[in-house]
């Protein structure tokens, strides 16, 4: 698997750990903060140190390490630095996807792919939810490297019948996350410190928020699928829990399990980014009998406690 280190991938080792899977992971950074290191999964599985846009490692790993399930998760994932930097963005989300996926089609072993889009590659569009038939038009450099590799994807799983499947989910949140630009973390760790929050928008921006737990049991699912479902490959599939939540309703949620009175500070200075934007899960619990673990307050539980635990291990 490839983006072992981020958000969800941490939480993903550790479910195909416990499934005994063989795990190997691709490593660029060393994180010490991330889940893999942290939860000391890094020992447990078998890795190879390099980057994505380095074809001729990504074709010795597969070959070498007899890969046959391939779980793609590396991407530059912060809209911030994508408008900063759009070239390392492009670089590692749309470079990195076809040059894996070149791999992967070179490669005889390889039986099913999972590859991560985003509801981001959908771009902006007037009706809602959005359905897997939905264009991707992604504007902003984010958002049109996760339509370009999307795309590209599914022209490898049309052009070359390579066994490639699509997820496309909202915003991932869970513990593990440092990431204090992000609002879940951003917001745990101002309140815990006494601080009231700050939301970069008007708090009205609607999104999908999708519990990590979910999201790496929603990964393995698809993976399984495929396995025993070649009809699968080239499709796309929205998970989501097909709730609308505002910036301010989350923040309040979390302030309420805190139990805390404190109120956001709201700067409205968000720019170039979708105000409404959440998807619809018919396809996945029909086609896949999929349906969440978790709900939105059963996650941001599960969350709250992670970073109070974190904390608390920080300050002892």
């Amino acid at each position: 698997m490839t983006g072992a280190t981020g958000l969800v991938g941490g939480w993903l080792v550790r479910a195909l750990l416990e499934k005994r899977a063989e795990v190997v992971c691709l490593v660029r950074d060393h994180v010490p903060s991330s889940e893999l290191y942290r939860g000391g999964w890094i020992r447990k599985v078998r890795v190879v140190h390099g980057d994505l846009c380095d074809q001729a490692l990504l074709e010795r790993a597969l070959g070498e390490y007899e890969i046959d399930t391939v779980i793609h998760l590396a991407a530059q994932t912060i809209v911030g630095i994508a408008h900063r930097n759009p070239i390392s963005t492009l670089e590692t989300n749309v470079r990195g996807t076809w040059l894996l996926l070149e791999a992967c089609r070179r490669s005889p072993l390889v039986k099913q792919i999972v590859l991560a889009s985003s509801d981001k590659a959908y771009g902006e569009h007037e009706k809602l939810p959005y359905d897997e038939s939905a264009p991707l038009q992604g504007c902003h450099p984010y958002d049109v490297s996760k339509s370009a590799a999307d795309l590209i994807a599914q022209s490898y799983a049309h052009t070359f019948d390579l066994p490639v499947t699509i997820t496309r989910c909202g915003n991932f949140y869970g513990g593990g996350d440092l990431n204090w630009n992000r609002l879940v973390p951003g917001t745990i760790r101002s309140i815990l410190r006494g601080q009231r929050p700050v939301l970069r928008s008007d708090g009205l921006f609607v999104r999908d928020y999708f519990y990590v737990e979910d999201g790496a049991a929603a990964y393995m699912l698809l993976a399984e699928s495929l396995a025993v479902r070649p009809e699968l490959r080239g499709e796309a599939f929205n998970f989501s829990l097909e709730t609308q939540v505002t910036v301010v309703d989350l923040v309040n949620r979390i302030t309420r399990l805190l139990d805390s009175k404190l109120q956001p500070e709201i700067l409205n200075q968000a720019s170039k980014e979708i105000r409404r934007q959440y998807l619809s899960a018919e396809k996945a619990r029909r086609v896949l009998g999929w349906k969440p673990l978790f709900s939105l307050d059963e996650g941001l539980h599960r969350t709250v406690s992670w970073y109070r635990h974190y904390f608390a291990e920080q300050d002892a």
